[in-house]
Parts: structure tokens; sequence; C-alpha cells
């Protein structure tokens, strides 16, 4: 299947929704374009990160490193 886009003056393309769903892209999402020989390109959305690429995200040095159990139990201290 051959899809056509138009090039601004600015030199920008912009893919038909029916392109971004074949990619499983929404908006604000990133793809990412090989630039491969013959004046061809490869264009992919990437791989979704895996769910612990989260963990270590909030950490802040000087900071004690909680557990689950800890973290629990002082947002139920917290609250009375």
């Amino acid at each position: 299947m051959t899809i056509r886009l138009t090039v601004t003056a600015k030199g920008q393309a912009t893919f038909r929704k029916d392109v971004l769903a074949h990619l499983g892209v929404r908006p604000g999402d990133k793809v990412e374009v090989d630039l491969l020989p013959g004046g061809r390109m490869e264009v992919r959305a990437p791989a979704a990160e895996p769910i612990d690429a989260v963990f270590g995200l909030l950490k802040r040095p000087g900071q004690p490193v909680l557990d689950i159990e800890e973290i629990a139990a002082a947002g139920w201290a917290a609250r009375r």
C-alpha cells in the first residue's frame, strides 16, 4: 500500500490518521525514522517502555528508600 504525503514549504509532512493508527501512535507519541540507502526511510513506533522503567523515578538524594508498606503506613498516618 502506497500513501502519498505532501511536503510543506517548511519541509514538514503530516501523517494521515490511518497511518498513525497503523503505527499505533497517538498525539504526543514519538516515532522513530531510520534513513536507508537509495533515498528510502523506515518509520516505526518505538517499543513501549517496560513498567519497571518508572522504578526510582521519584528517588531523591538524601531521602530514605521506603517499601510499599512504609509508604502506605505514612499515608494513613497523615490522614489522622
